[in-house]
């Protein structure tokens, strides 16, 4: 079984953010909070990077849930008009 070709166009295209361009923003949100809670951490403020990794996991999920989300939606709106044509 081989894999689709896919171009880089249909994987990195405009495509994916114009769907939701909420998942990207959600995606660098995760990476400032964990960024943000391991120099806490280094700088020995451990109730300050313990409460920025939770808040890590919230927005994590938020964006997990943005991704499942879109592809729910886009697939029932993609079933929706392949059966109206």
């Amino acid at each position: 079984m081989t894999a689709p070709d896919l171009g880089t166009e249909e994987l990195f295209g405009k495509k994916k953010y114009e769907r939701n361009p909420l998942v990207p923003l959600g995606a660098f949100a995760t990476l400032g909070v964990l960024v943000f809670g391991l120099v806490s951490f280094r700088q020995g403020n451990h109730k300050r990077s313990q409460l920025l990794m939770r808040a890590r996991v919230g927005v994590q999920a938020a964006t997990v849930a943005l991704m499942v989300g879109t592809v729910y939606f886009g697939t029932k709106r993609d079933e929706e008009s392949g059966k109206q044509n």
